[in-house]
């Protein structure tokens, strides 16, 4: 039974558990969540569906987040009991820490109780509902989405180009496909006529091409190349071939159930193998949500303390202890496989340890009970005293400038009024500031920690080092500091403004003559600075950054690209209308490996001519292959001859024609994606999406100060709800701009709007509003 004590200490500290359970699954899950919302936005998927895909996303993040967010609200709400001394009043009452423990445990059950549903029952089944959602749009996409003269690649493994559409986008006319093998050159279907036709019982895609022909060259013998001539044939897909590119769930250990995870642990017993990771995996299910009650422990034992730090820094104390746990996880995984430690012990050790640093903190701080935990900020600065609080004399500072001896009428006064508002200037900037490095931080922090879950098992299992991961970090957090920027601003902002009204503060600034605008007027300021920061960093380091971030990204988990792999278009229609096909583009030595063209009969869809060089080089009499082959059909009836050289020439564009940036606009700035967009839009690619992150390089920028000017009038109108209320508000806002800024893109990427609108339409929508409601709030 719980008594008024027990629900006063939930009724508090709960309100920060949701908040703590917000953020971190909007940062953790929502940049992925929406890159990949956008993507079936512009693919023709209705908004509704894309909305219930992207919930059963969400159990994939509430499995870690859960016990994240239970461990920070707990501290932060029993950092609030502590700073305001209601805890100092409950020991004094004779509550003591243990008594304490019931409704603590009350809400570490709870939690354990849902992580446990979301881990065991709801992660399995919504991944499995999601790949049915993706399959069936994403089928029906492919069937009657492909667009006329540009490179489709949405089914894995098939390259399919068609000259013309009919108006339902369901039939095709004059159809080049090309299959990719495991060894040799890909299998090519020309056909007059295609269409796709989709099975959504037995989850096939087959495509049908019409009056036609396959291309097919034996691995080792070029000479063995055959021509088949068809009426009609049919390539069939399955659904597993879609999944292994549409970015659906894999089926691993992770997605399994535990009768699964079961007759796999039988399985690899049968076969002679070691079964640690399913039975590692099998424990984790309970061991994570039973990390909530050995957190709860660590919070009490840190959050009761007779000190005053604040939220925020509680935030950042949770981080640390969330850090730490991750780290003994993931070591105790890799004890496990070097069979220093049983499976079955390995995913309970993280708890065992802190819960038992838990319970030694418990009991020291029940000896003690006056000595807080230390936690102090480099820059915090001393409080004002409480009315009644004694002050030794020599701490009293009176300010000259608020000094009651300085008329504030008559000779001077303009001056003094203007010392006033710098002082007041720079208070209001110290607060802001303060509290967007607090956040800044914590929010970063959590990057770092998902990072180092997410790539930490490499460096157990050899695949990596520390210092990999280590200068991973270093070239990837200029893009996280990026994202984590605005969401600070927007806190920060509401936050300042938040505490200045619910204190009266703002009421006074009003009194003396000072409007809200004037009083908001350093943080629109500091706005800009983070805007022209943004804008500075895309168009100098970050994408330089980025392409080295992926680079060693790829190396920690052992992804084997060529150099030159991001710069290669693979196919492209040249200008004369010839189809080039190459493995690799080699800028510096300027050759192409595996060079093949296609080029076609004039009166009709057929290839007259196949050329193929294993390395093709470029001098100052042109392209020279190596080891080349070319087979040449001379009529409608399949004859054709066959000359083998170990030299010969290739016709083909210069080199600049394939040297082009990176397709991914994060790995370019604005002119380098200008340039890249005007190279590739002749070359059969759809450029759409590329116009639409050329612009969104000039409009996010000033998310900053869009997110200031909204922030500013929502700060004052829920100020007095406190600060909590007013950093739920920032969340709910960065999700909403968010989405917007999502559903945008992927109308522009869709060509349903233009560029321009779709990349400025959230700023102008939100700015709008702000405006509004800026020249609607008393100020």
């Amino acid at each position: 039974m719980l008594r008024t004590i027990d629900r006063y200490i939930i009724r508090e500290t709960l309100p920060m558990v949701f908040l703590s359970l917000l953020v971190l699954t909007f940062v953790l899950m929502i940049p992925p969540i929406m890159g990949q919302a956008q993507e079936l936005l512009a693919k023709g998927v209705d908004f509704a569906t894309v909305a219930t895909l992207m919930g059963l996303l969400i159990p994939q993040g509430l499995g870690v987040t859960i016990p994240m967010a239970l461990l920070m609200g707990l501290l932060m709400g029993l950092g609030r009991l502590s700073g305001d001394r209601e805890t100092v009043a409950m020991q004094a009452c004779g509550i003591s820490l243990a008594r304490m423990l019931r409704p603590v445990g009350v809400l570490a059950v709870l939690a354990t109780a849902a992580t446990c549903y979301v881990m065991i029952v709801s992660l399995p089944d919504a991944n499995q509902a999601f790949r049915e959602i993706v399959f069936r749009q994403l089928a029906s996409y492919t069937a009657d989405q492909v667009k006329p003269q540009v490179w489709d690649q949405s089914l894995p493994g098939v390259n399919l180009y068609v000259r013309n559409v009919n108006e339902q986008g369901t039939e095709w006319t004059d159809v080049f496909l090309a299959m990719t093998q495991e060894e040799g050159q890909p299998v090519v279907y020309v056909a007059e006529q295609g269409r796709i036709v989709v099975d959504y019982d037995t989850q096939t895609v087959d495509i049908v091409l019409k009056n036609g022909s396959i291309h097919r060259v034996p691995p080792d013998d070029a000479a063995a190349y055959t021509e088949t001539r068809f009426t009609e044939t049919l390539v069939p897909f399955d659904a597993e071939t879609i999944f292994a590119d549409v970015g659906g769930p894999p089926r691993g250990f992770a997605e399994m159930s535990l009768p699964e995870l079961q007759d796999q642990v039988a399985q690899i017993v049968a076969a002679g193998a070691s079964p640690h990771n399913p039975i590692m995996e099998i424990h984790q299910r309970f061991s994570i949500p039973t990390a909530c009650l050995a957190f709860a422990l660590i919070a009490l034992a840190l959050g009761v303390t007779s000190r005053k730090d604040g939220k925020l820094a509680s935030f950042a104390l949770g981080i640390g202890v969330i850090f730490v746990y991750y780290i003994l996880l993931y070591g105790a995984k890799a004890l496990a496989k070097g069979a220093l430690v049983s499976p079955h012990l390995a995913m309970w050790l993280p708890n065992i340890v802190v819960a038992g640093v838990g319970v030694v903190l418990l009991v020291q701080r029940g000896l003690t009970a006056d000595r807080g935990f230390l936690f102090r900020l480099p820059f915090r600065r001393p409080r004002a005293p409480r009315p009644g609080q004694v002050v030794p004399a020599a701490q009293v500072v009176r300010p000259a400038a608020l000094s009651p001896a300085i008329p504030t009428t008559g000779p001077g006064s303009w001056f003094t009024g203007w010392s006033v508002v710098r002082l007041l200037d720079r208070y209001v900037a110290m607060q802001y500031l303060r509290l967007v490095c607090l956040s800044f931080v914590g929010l970063l922090g959590i990057f770092y920690i998902s990072t180092f879950v997410d790539l930490s098992d490499k460096v157990f299992k050899g695949q990596a080092t520390f210092q990999m991961i280590g200068e991973y970090f270093w070239y990837q957090t200029p893009q996280w500091v990026y994202f984590v920027l605005p969401i600070s601003t927007l806190v920060a902002t509401l936050t300042t403004i938040g505490v200045l009204t619910k204190s009266s503060e703002l009421t006074v600034m009003k009194a003396c003559g000072i409007s809200l605008y004037r009083a908001a007027l350093p943080l629109l300021l500091f706005s800009l600075v983070w805007s022209a920061a943004l804008f500075g960093m895309s168009e100098t380091f970050l994408a330089e950054a980025n392409r080295r971030a992926d680079a060693t990204n790829n190396a920690i988990r052992g992804i084997s690209r060529p150099v030159f792999d991001a710069l290669n278009r693979k196919w492209i229609i040249s200008p004369d209308g010839a189809i080039y096909n190459y493995g690799s583009f080699d800028a510096t030595g300027e050759a192409l490996n595996g060079l093949t063209v296609y080029r076609f009969a004039a009166d009709q869809w057929r290839v007259s001519e196949r050329a193929y060089a294993r390395r093709a080089v470029y001098d100052t009499t042109g392209w020279q292959g190596h080891d080349a082959w070319v087979r040449q059909f001379t009529d409608d009836d399949g004859e054709s001859a066959f000359v083998a050289s170990d030299v010969r020439e290739f016709a083909i564009d210069p080199p600049e024609y394939f040297a082009a940036e990176p397709p991914d606009a994060l790995r370019m700035n604005y002119q380098e994606l200008e340039r890249y967009i005007g190279e590739l839009a002749a070359s059969g690619v759809d450029v759409v999406p590329l116009r639409v992150s050329l612009e969104r390089k000039l409009s996010f920028p000033l998310v900053t100060l869009i997110l200031t000017l909204i922030a500013v009038p929502f700060a004052v109108t829920t100020g007095r709800h406190g600060t909590l209320y007013g950093v739920g508000i920032g969340i709910m806002l960065a999700i909403a701009y968010w989405v917007v800024i999502s559903v945008f893109a992927a109308f522009g990427s869709a060509g349903l709007l233009t560029p321009v609108l779709a990349a400025w339409a959230p700023n102008v929508l939100f700015g709008g509003s702000a405006i509004y409601l800026l020249l609607t709030v008393r100020t």
